[in-house]
């Protein structure tokens, strides 16, 4: 397996764990704190609890996106990835700042090194496949 995959598959992996915790956010998991600053401590409100489903989706959607790329799966993605990949990129960028300057300290503990490594593997993915897929 080339570097491109494995890296591919950390990203998959690692967003697999964010995805479990969104679900578990919207299913009432009291771990609030840990998530949007801080701002809804324990349970989230309904309305947030739909925000979760809706990134748990779209984190889902990246991790394939990234997985495309680098050649793993979804072959038949590779001209909607050749530029989603740095969709992800961009937004691992955005959430790598915004998990350094939450007011949570407990969400900057444990998701800042999450999006610092997520920001690395998809980075490393687009730049490797810039020519080719896959490679």
């Amino acid at each position: 397996m080339t570097l491109t995959r494995v890296v591919a598959v950390v990203f998959a992996i690692m967003t697999a764990g964010v995805v479990v915790f969104q679900l578990a956010l919207a299913l009432g998991a009291p771990w609030g704190s840990f998530a949007m600053g801080g701002a809804f401590p324990g349970l989230f409100p309904p309305v947030m609890r739909i925000a979760a489903l809706l990134q748990a989706a779209f984190l889902t959607f990246t991790a394939l996106v990234v997985l495309s790329r680098s050649g793993v799966m979804l072959q038949s993605w590779n001209h909607l990835s050749a530029w989603a990949i740095w969709v992800v990129v961009g937004l691992g960028a955005v959430a790598l700042v915004l998990n350094a300057i939450t007011p949570s300290a407990g969400e900057r503990a444990i998701w800042l090194p999450v999006a610092a490594l997520l920001l690395a593997c998809s980075l490393t993915v687009a730049i490797r496949t810039r020519k080719h897929p896959g490679a």
